[in-house]
C-alpha cells in the first residue's frame, strides 16, 4: 500500500508521540508533509515518515471539527478495547521462526480473517508495547529469537524492580535522614527483597564510595538530600546496620577484623606447623626479648656479650616464613591483611593467631625458628662484620620495657647494661650520618565503659627511654645489615627509601615541638621499592626491613628472601619478579596503612568531642604565620590550626597558650579552636 496515495484529507491515521501511539485527523497533505488534527484538539504539521503503517477508516473531509474529534475518540476508545483482547505473545510463537521480519497485514492475517482498520491499529498497539519480543523498524516489526527475548525479559524485569525501589528508596532513605538529624519519621517498612537491596547499596557507597555501578541509582534514590560524602553512613547508623562508631576505613580496606577469618584455612595451618616441626634441630642461642607487657606476637630478640675487645651481639628475628607455600589461599589472604593493626579498639594480626600470636611468636620457654644475624662490633660500636644464617633458638625471657628500665637503672650492670651501652653507641654514629630522631610522647587512646559508645581516655605511656632506645637501635642495625647483604650477594629484597637532602643542621634527638615541625616540614614519606637507595633520616644507605616479619608482608616476604639464599630452600624471587608484586604491595600497604593512621586519630578527635566543653588544653606554638598560627598539643601529639587574631597581637615561637576547643568533627577530622589565654 502506498502511504502517499492513501493519505487523503478525511483519513484516520496513527504517529508515535513520546513512544505513545497517538490518533490523527489528516487535514491536509502537502508532498512529503500532511496537516493533521489530533484527538487532544491540536493541529500538527508532520512528515510522512512518523506516520504508523496502519491506515483509515476514510471519512468525509468536509466533516466539522466536532464531527472529526468525535470520529477520532470514537475510533481511539475502539482501539483501546481491541488492543486489550490482543494476545502478543501467542503471536509472537506463530511467528517466531517463520520470518525475521514482517508488515502489521501479515502478523494480521495470524488472528483476523479480514482486518478492518481498527483491527490492525489495535494490533500494531500491542506489538509496539511488547518491546521484549518485536522491534518496530518502520515500517515493519522485527520478531526477536527466543535468546533474545529471554535477555530482554532479564532486562525489563530488571528495570522495573530498579524503578519500584527507586521509588521506595527515596521516601525509605529520606525516613532514615530524618531520624539520623532526631526529627520525628515514619519510617515505611521494606519488604525483604528491598531491605536487602537497599543495605546492599548502602554497603556499597559506605565502604566504596566510587563504585561506578552504583553511583547512578545512588545518586537517584538520595535527591534532596545533603552531599555529604558521609551521607551513608549517617544512614547505615539510623537504620541500625552498622554500630555507632563504625570503622569504615576497615571495610573501604577490605580488611577482616575478627580472628576467625583464619578458620577457612586451619587445615593449611596445621600442615605448616607440622613441616616447621620436621625441620627441627638443637638450638644454638638462648636470647631475650624486650616489648610492651600486652605484646603477644614477639618477633624479635637479641643475646650480647661485651669484653675489651667489643661487642658480640646475635638478633633473633622470627621466621614465620619457614616451609610457607607461597600462592597458596593461605599466603594469599595474609597478602592481602599485609600488616597487624593495632588500635584503640584492640589487635587485629597479620598471620592466623594460631601462627602469630603463638607457632612462631618468641615466646618464652619455647623453641623456634629464627634468622640469627652474628655482629661482631669494636668497643666504639663500629661495625666490624656480621653474618646472617637460619637456625633455631630457645627463649630464655620475655623481659618488658618497664622491666628492663627499672634493671638498668637499678641492677648491677649486666647485659642490659652493655645492651644500653651498645644502643648509645649506635644511635650516635647514626646521627653522625645525619639521622633525624624524634623523641616524644606517647600517647594512647583507651576505650572505657560501653564497647559501643565508648568513653575516651588518653593515657601517656610509661616512660622507658633507655628499653626503646635498646630495641630501636638493635632492628635498625638489622634492617640496615640486610640492606646490605642483600646489594652485596644480590639478593632482590624490598627497600623503605626516604631519598631526600636535610640540612646538616636536622641530625640529632629532638624533643621540642618547635624544633619537631620545623624539621617534619622538611621530611619527605619514605616508600617501598626494590632498589637500594638511602633512608635519609634513619641515617642508612640501604634499608631493607624484615625484622617484624609476624606483623608485616614487606618484612614477610625479605625474610623469604634471605632463607631462600641462605638456605637454598623455598621461593627465590629475581629483582623483575619481585617487581611486578610491588604495585599490588604497595597498594594493600596504603590501604591498610590508612587504617592504622585515622583510627586512632579519629578517637583522638572524639575525646576531643566529649570533653571540649570542660576542658582545655596546653599547646606551644610552633608557627606564629601570617594568617594562621599552628599550636603544638604534645601530650596528644596533635597539631593544629587558628586564626592568628584568637591569639593576640603578639605571638612567638615557642610561646604556650592554653586553649578551648569549639566544634569537633572526629569523621571529618576538624577541630575549632575558639579561644586562646597565654600561659605563664
Amino acid at each position: 500500500m502506498s502511504t502517499s496515495l492513501s493519505l487523503q484529507p478525511g483519513c484516520i491515521m496513527e504517529f508515535l508521540q513520546d513512544n505513545q501511539p497517538v490518533t490523527a485527523w489528516v487535514l491536509d497533505v502537502q508532498g512529503p508533509r500532511l496537516r493533521v488534527f489530533t484527538s487532544g484538539q491540536r493541529e500538527l504539521k508532520l512528515p510522512l515518515s512518523r506516520v504508523l503503517p496502519w491506515l483509515g477508516p476514510q471519512c468525509p473531509a468536509g466533516s466539522s471539527r466536532q464531527e472529526m474529534l468525535d470520529l477520532l475518540r470514537t475510533h481511539n476508545g475502539r482501539r483501546e478495547r481491541l488492543a486489550e483482547s490482543v494476545d502478543a505473545l501467542e503471536i509472537w510463537d506463530l511467528a517466531q521462526g517463520e520470518v525475521d521480519e514482517a508488515g502489521i497485514e501479515w502478523f494480521a492475517s495470524l488472528v483476523f480473517e479480514e482486518a478492518s482498520p481498527d483491527q490492525l491499529a489495535a494490533l500494531g498497539r500491542k506489538l509496539l508495547q511488547t518491546k521484549t519480543h518485536f522491534k518496530f523498524s518502520p515500517p515493519q516489526f522485527e520478531i526477536y529469537p527466543q535468546e533474545t527475548v529471554e535477555r530482554r525479559q532479564e532486562e525489563l524485569r530488571k528495570a522495573q524492580e530498579r524503578e519500584r525501589l527507586v521509588g521506595f528508596g527515596q521516601v525509605f532513605l529520606r525516613g532514615l535522614w530524618d531520624i539520623f538529624c532526631k526529627r520525628k519519621s515514619t519510617l515505611p517498612q521494606p519488604d525483604e527483597e528491598q531491605a536487602s537491596r537497599i543495605r546492599d547499596l548502602l554497603m556499597t557507597r559506605l565502604c566504596n564510595p566510587d563504585d561506578r555501578d552504583s553511583d547512578a541509582l545512588w545518586k537517584t534514590m538520595c535527591q534532596g538530600m545533603p552531599e555529604d560524602p558521609h551521607l551513608p553512613l549517617f544512614l547505615a547508623q539510623a537504620w541500625g546496620i552498622v554500630p555507632p562508631h563504625f570503622n569504615f576505613h576497615l571495610c573501604r580496606a577490605q580488611y577482616y577484623w575478627e580472628p576467625d577469618w583464619a578458620e577457612a584455612h586451619a587445615e593449611a595451618v596445621t600442615a605448616l606447623q607440622e613441616r616447621v616441626l620436621a625441620s627441627r634441630t638443637e638450638p644454638i642461642v638462648d636470647i631475650v626479648t624486650i616489648d610492651s607487657s600486652s605484646t603477644q606476637d614477639i618477633d624479635d630478640g637479641f643475646d650480647l656479650t661485651r669484653d675489651q675487645d667489643g661487642f658480640k651481639l646475635r638478633l633473633a628475628l622470627a621466621c614465620p616464613c619457614l616451609g610457607w607455600e607461597f600462592g597458596s589461599p593461605l599466603d594469599k589472604a595474609v597478602l592481602h591483611r599485609f600488616t597487624s593493626l593495632y588500635l584503640p579498639e584492640g589487635t587485629s594480626h597479620m598471620l592466623p593467631e594460631a601462627l602469630g600470636k603463638d607457632f612462631f611468636s618468641l615466646r618464652a620457654g619455647q623453641e623456634r625458628p629464627a634468622l640469627i644475624i652474628s655482629f661482631d662490633l669494636d668497643p666504639e660500636g663500629a661495625l666490624r662484620s656480621f653474618d646472617p644464617q637460619i637456625a633455631w633458638i630457645s627463649i630464655k625471657a620475655n623481659l618488658t620495657y618497664t622491666g628492663v628500665e627499672n634493671e638498668i637503672a637499678t641492677a648491677d650492670p649486666g647485659m642490659l647494661h652493655h645492651a644500653r651501652d651498645l644502643a648509645t653507641l649506635l644511635r650516635q654514629a647514626r646521627i653522625r650520618d645525619h639521622a633525624v630522631i624524634m623523641d616524644q610522647p606517647d600517647p594512647r587512646m583507651v576505650l572505657c565503659k560501653d564497647p559501643v559508645n565508648p568513653e575516651v581516655e588518653v593515657v601517656q605511656s610509661e616512660s622507658t627511654p633507655e628499653a626503646q632506645k635498646i630495641v630501636s637501635e638493635f632492628m635498625i642495625l638489622a634492617n640496615k645489615a640486610m640492606g646490605s647483604w642483600a646489594r652485596e650477594t644480590g639478593t632482590a629484597l624490598l627497600f623503605r627509601t626516604q631519598n631526600i637532602t636535610l640540612p646538616a643542621e636536622s641530625a640529632g634527638v629532638w624533643t621540642d615541638p618547635t624544633d619537631i615541625y620545623r624539621i617534619i616540614n622538611n621530611m619527605g614519606p619514605s616508600i617501598l621499592e626494590c632498589e637500594p637507595r638511602r633512608h635519609a633520616t634513619i641515617g642508612a644507605k640501604a634499608y631493607a626491613p624484615v625484622t617484624s616479619p609476624l606483623r608485616r608482608y614487606s618484612d614477610f616476604i625479605n625474610m623469604a628472601q634471605i632463607m631462600a639464599r641462605l638456605t637454598g630452600h623455598g621461593r627465590l624471587l629475581n629483582q623483575a619478579e619481585l617487581e611486578s608484586l610491588l604495585p599490588l604491595l604497595s597498594s594493600r600497604a596504603e590501604l591498610v596503612g590508612q587504617v592504622q593512621r585515622m583510627r586512632p586519630r579519629y578517637w583522638k578527635y572524639e575525646y576531643f568531642r566529649q570533653n571540649h566543653k570542660k576542658m582545655r588544653w596546653s599547646g606551644i606554638i610552633v608557627d606564629p604565620g601570617s594568617h594562621l598560627v599552628t599550636i603544638s598539643l604534645p601530650d596528644l601529639q596533635l597539631f593544629l590550626k587558628a586564626p592568628r587574631k584568637i591569639f593576640g597581637d603578639k605571638i612567638r615561637l615557642g610561646q604556650g597558650f592554653s586553649i578551648r576547643i569549639g566544634k569537633v568533627d572526629p569523621l571529618n577530622n576538624e577541630i575549632k579552636i575558639v579561644e586562646a589565654w597565654e600561659e605563664e
